[in-house]
């Protein structure tokens, strides 16, 4: 039996921005005792987290708070709409995300190769970007 409770897809939006239902999920994770010790190296202070973080404008603790006081998404989301006016950022975010790994950065597409390999999606030549990478890894099949 599979004890790891994933959380929702990098491409599921919450006040327009990607990436936040998935963050909002490993902090609720986080706050009951469940984040699974996969995604704890990188929690809240590393990768997609931190990047969210930074365009957001947001400090990690400070966000963390936020999730703790709410009790549903749309109150989330009503707080991120409220307090959190960055469309530029915003905008070069949800691009960013959906193309990382699919640079030209050949260490990046390197790192990309070992994380396929390594959870035995290699010949999966759909997996182009770390977006796809993380579906593909936590189940979600067909890509979108």
């Amino acid at each position: 039996m599979n004890d790891v409770i994933h959380p929702r897809s990098a491409r599921e939006t919450m006040s327009g921005w990607l990436y936040l239902p998935r963050f909002v999920d490993k902090i609720r994770l986080s706050l009951a005792g469940q984040l699974h010790s996969d995604y704890q190296q990188n929690f809240a202070t590393r990768g997609f987290d931190a990047q969210w973080l930074k365009a957001a404008g947001l400090e990690s603790d400070a966000f963390i708070e936020v999730v703790r006081h709410a009790i549903t998404d749309g109150q989330v989301a009503d707080w991120v709409r409220s307090h959190v006016h960055k469309p530029a950022e915003q905008a070069a975010f949800n691009h960013w995300l959906l193309h990382y790994g699919s640079e030209e950065d050949p260490e990046l597409r390197a790192r990309l190769a070992l994380r396929k390999e390594q959870s035995g999606l290699a010949h999966r030549t759909d997996i182009t970007t770390f977006v796809d990478y993380i579906d593909a890894d936590e189940g979600r099949s067909p890509l979108v």
